[in-house]
């Protein structure tokens, strides 16, 4: 995301216009507009005009529109970001107060307006403005025919590359035509990677598969890199790493993540921080419950005696239509961090965020979470569990 101009006060009105440049921008555009905010962008309009014949033609007619925001979808498959709300400026195609849907796309700046703009939202531009908030995790997902290749970022966890091949049986006449195929498919896969993963951000990348694909692929890679004196794989053999995973299928990133040896050599990167922090809360709900518990009630109340020493939510909860809902979380989240404590904040796009969440406590008294069950279908604050007196 570029920022192309700001002019704004930290907990109050302005104004800042920007550019989203890769996939992640429009997710970061996603959390950052909000209801009863103003956007103003280039749109593309059907309207009528009386012909000469008397009849009346349709004609597309490119306008510059600020709306008042009262619905936004993200269409993740796209790319494409839709904001509804009323027309409030002055034209001849869209009367003032009349319905419009902005398209928000890649390389198309918009300007946005709050009359509030907390922490969460300065937060979010800076992420996406900041070229090192970029995904630091890259994972190839592989089998024989298939692979998939990820990149894990901040906020999302993103689809960079799909190779299917097919590949014949490997024993019978067809021994031959099965190890043209198979190298056809590595040399598929290491173009890929070469195409999407910078080094310069990516920390570490894992490669999985089910069998010896990942390992036959390894081998190729560094022949190939060898022949070619591709130095960005030579230079970075050590920051890559193998893993098992049942397929190549999106379904096996978390079990390769939870792997102890890859959480072990990857435990820098964001991902693999949440699914840890996942992991502790989880262990701490089964053998000290006492410890743990979660939903918004045991949370204010273990807030109130600053007692959380860990803090998990999702982003969801931010989204709120209700603008004092979210400005209890924002201020519930920048209490926390005041007095020490622990934030994440899990992404419903990120490989973390298909599992639940919550926060986990400072003493031997304390731990609470408002904890969500968040996925691609449904958003639920959980009832709470338990809660240490």
């Amino acid at each position: 995301m570029k920022l192309v101009h700001r002019n704004l006060a930290r907990n109050g009105p302005g104004s800042a216009k920007l550019l989203p440049e890769e996939e992640d921008d429009l997710w970061h555009a996603y959390n950052l507009i909000a209801v009863g905010d103003s956007l103003q962008a280039v749109t593309v309009r059907k309207v009528l005009r009386d012909s000469a014949s008397g009849g009346r033609d349709a004609e597309r007619v490119k306008l510059k529109l600020e709306i008042v925001v009262e619905s936004v979808d993200y269409d993740k498959e796209g790319n494409v970001l839709r904001v509804r709300g009323k027309n409030i400026t002055e034209n001849d195609h869209v009367k003032i107060g009349q319905f419009h849907t902005l398209e928000l796309e890649l390389k198309r700046p918009f300007v946005l307006r709050k009359e509030y703009w907390d922490w969460l939202a300065l937060d979010t531009i800076q992420q996406a403005c900041d070229p090192t908030a970029s995904a630091d995790l890259a994972v190839i997902l592989m089998q024989e025919g298939l692979a998939h290749l990820f990149l894990i970022g901040r906020s999302i966890t993103a689809t960079r590359s799909r190779i299917e091949t097919s590949i014949p049986r490997k024993h019978g006449p067809a021994i031959a035509g099965y190890e043209s195929a198979l190298k056809k498919f590595f040399e598929h896969v290491l173009q890929a990677l070469l195409k999407h993963i910078d080094f310069e951000v990516v920390q570490c990348v894992v490669i999985a598969s089910p069998g010896f694909t990942k390992d036959q692929f390894r081998d190729y890679m560094h022949l190939e890199a060898a022949r070619r004196d591709l130095r960005v794989i030579i230079e970075n053999k050590s920051r890559i790493i193998l893993a098992h995973a049942p397929s190549g299928y999106k379904h096996s990133l978390k079990e390769v993540l939870d792997t102890p040896g890859v959480m072990s050599l990857i435990k820098d990167t964001k991902a693999a921080q949440e699914v840890q922090a996942l992991k502790e809360f989880f262990a701490m709900l089964t053998n000290d419950s006492a410890r743990a518990c979660y939903g918004p009630k045991h949370v204010e109340v273990a807030h109130e005696r600053l007692a959380i020493q860990t803090l998990l939510m999702t982003d969801t909860l931010f989204r709120n239509t209700d603008i004092a809902s979210r400005r209890k979380y924002v201020n519930l989240v920048e209490s926390v961090k005041k007095y020490g404590g622990t934030v994440h904040i899990f992404s419903s796009m990120h490989v973390s965020g298909d599992r639940e969440i919550g926060a986990v406590d400072r003493n031997s008294s304390y731990t609470s979470f408002p904890s969500a069950r968040f996925g691609g279908h449904r958003d639920v604050i959980s009832p709470a569990l338990s809660a240490a007196a």
